[in-house]
Formats: structure tokens, sequence, C-alpha cells
């Protein structure tokens, strides 16, 4: 039975702020996940200096989320168009 004493505890530091992680996945996933939207937030900022943090968090999640479903359509097209060629 699973208790939830397995969950690990990651500290991580996105644009200035730390945050403690708790979750099911290794560390060096959440500081690479971390240190992407950190990235992100941060190239965001330098395009848009006059956008609050809030706003430049919710750009940075829309940009991110759009990268996501871009990448998700092409994988499922892309494997349609595999099948439909080995036919």
């Amino acid at each position: 039975m699973d208790d939830g004493n397995d969950k690990q505890r990651t500290t991580v530091t996105i644009f200035g702020q730390p945050y403690s992680i708790v979750g099911d996945e290794p560390p060096e996933h959440v500081m690479q996940v971390a240190e992407h939207l950190d990235q992100k937030m941060r190239e965001f900022k330098e395009h848009n200096p006059y956008l609050d943090t809030t706003k430049l968090a919710v750009l940075t999640a829309l940009n991110i989320t759009d990268d996501y479903i871009k990448l998700k359509q092409s994988v499922e097209t892309g494997g349609r168009n595999e099948r439909e060629e080995e036919r």
C-alpha cells in the first residue's frame, strides 16, 4: 500500500522565488522543469519589461502550453501518417 512516504521534496528557484516541490518525479527532472520555466519567464520579461510577475507567469504558461499542444499534435499526426504509408 502506498502511504505517500515515497514522495520527494525538491527546492527550486523560479524567477527569484524559492519553491518546495513535493512529488514522485526525481529531483533532477523537477529541477530541469523549473529551469525551463525560469528561462522562459526571463525571455518574456526581456521582451516585455513592464509586465508584472502574475501576467508574465500567465503569458509564459500560455506559451509553454501552446508548444506542448503543437508537439503533441505533431506526434499524433506523425504516427498516423507513418501507419498510412505502411499500407
